[in-house]
């Protein structure tokens, strides 16, 4: 699969920004695309499989994503990108910094990271919660501060939606579903990473629990966690405010050349 054919939305001037959405959707990340858009050049990819697009045969990992993206950030000649990923996304993000420190540091493309509620690896006593064992109503308990503001009754739900977010959840299971949810040897591989990286967190997370988040930090050579208090796996869209003030910050952030 080349970087033409996958769906790719691109908007702003100023440094490249590449937001990675989770398994929702790039609806989930849209808010944040749009606040970035103001200072930063956002390119923000449909992760093929998403959203009713094609999963080419031999996009079979997260890995796989991170390729192509790091492809592209490559081809497009950009450098001191900062790579945002959310939830499945942060993932994508890890994966593709540890493929882009490995190169010579002349070569290498991404700035920086910023990992907001990621999956991806394996602790031991945090568990991630099944998200496809969960109906509808367990999934919001799980995932938001405040289920009852977000909450929707699927039974409300136009076909064309119930059929999207079918296709997600099945490409998830493609991807991530065994094992489910990490790459066994990623955390141990983080070590590779030679950028800063910011770990946001909502602290009400019951999808990956804030102790899970603080041990994905940990794994990197410099990290910093930063917990968002009355949020959960989606800090962005219930505590706006304060993750888009730390990603403002994280903008103004200078290049590691090392």
């Amino acid at each position: 699969m080349t970087t033409e054919q996958f769906l790719l939305a691109e908007a702003g001037t100023g440094r490249p920004v590449l937001l990675l959405h989770g398994g929702g959707g790039p609806a989930t990340v849209a808010p944040l695309a749009a606040h970035l858009a103001r200072t930063a050049h956002v390119l923000s990819p449909v992760h093929p499989g998403w959203d009713g697009t094609e999963r080419p045969a031999g996009i079979t990992r997260m890995a796989d994503l991170a390729a192509l993206y790091l492809d592209l950030l490559r081809r497009r000649g950009l450098r001191d990108v900062l790579v945002v990923g959310s939830s499945l996304g942060g993932w994508i993000g890890a994966e593709l910094a540890l493929l882009d420190g490995a190169q010579d540091p002349r070569e290498r493309v991404v700035g920086g990271l910023v990992l907001i509620d990621a999956v991806g690896i394996g602790v031991d006593g945090e568990p991630l919660t099944d998200v496809f064992a969960l109906d509808a109503r367990g999934l919001a308990e799980h995932s938001w501060h405040d289920p009852d503001r977000f909450f929707v009754d699927p039974a409300t739900l136009p076909p064309a939606e119930l059929a999207r977010r079918r296709g997600n959840l099945a490409t998830m299971q493609v991807l991530a579903g065994d094992p489910y949810m990490y790459d066994p040897g990623l955390r141990e591989r983080l070590s590779g990473v030679r950028v800063p990286v910011l770990v946001l967190w909502g602290e009400s997370d019951r999808v990956a629990t804030p102790g899970y988040g603080a041990a994905y930090a940990g794994s990197f050579p410099d990290a910093r966690f930063v917990p968002v208090p009355g949020a959960g796996h989606l800090p962005h869209l219930e505590r706006p405010a304060e993750v888009l003030a730390h990603l403002d910050a994280e903008l103004r952030r200078p290049l590691r050349t090392g």
